[in-house]
């Protein structure tokens, strides 16, 4: 049913994928499709917020969240899946939708914690972004 599925995941933090792989790896078992899995390493937002950082920092936030998908695809993923790489820097939500403009996915798959209204309510989050605006359906798994 769905042939290519993207992952979304956040490499800090274990509950953004042990649920929500495991969910997708089974989505491309059944349709034998291809898993995209994708992680953003977030821009700071703002030049006043970025001015405390070094010079260098999105290169080296780039390199260590890298190898981190890496190790991630390689000792969780199984070698049968059928598996590519995206990472990304820059605001969470809008690179998650051009890459699934890009890859032409059928689903989404991303996790999600429990709501927090006062949260939402003064920040959003990212996966209300993402379902909100996305053009494929998205499956979010609450951690």
């Amino acid at each position: 049913m769905f042939n290519t599925v993207l992952l979304t995941l956040d490499l800090n933090t274990k509950e953004s994928w042990e649920k929500a792989l495991p969910a997708a790896i089974e989505l491309i078992r059944t349709s034998g499709g291809r898993l995209h899995v994708m992680s953003v390493v977030p821009d700071m937002g703002t030049p006043l917020v970025d001015g405390f950082f070094p010079s260098n920092y999105e290169k080296l936030a780039v390199e260590a969240a890298s190898k981190a998908l890496d190790k991630l695809v390689e000792e969780h993923v199984p070698s049968d899946i059928k598996v590519k790489q995206h990472l990304a820097f820059g605001k969470i939500h809008r690179k998650v939708l051009q890459v699934i403009e890009q890859t032409g996915c059928d689903l989404v798959v991303m996790a999600s914690h429990r709501p927090d209204r006062v949260r939402e309510f003064l920040v959003g989050s990212n996966a209300d972004r993402i379902v909100r605006r996305s053009p494929v359906s998205v499956l979010v798994i609450r951690s």
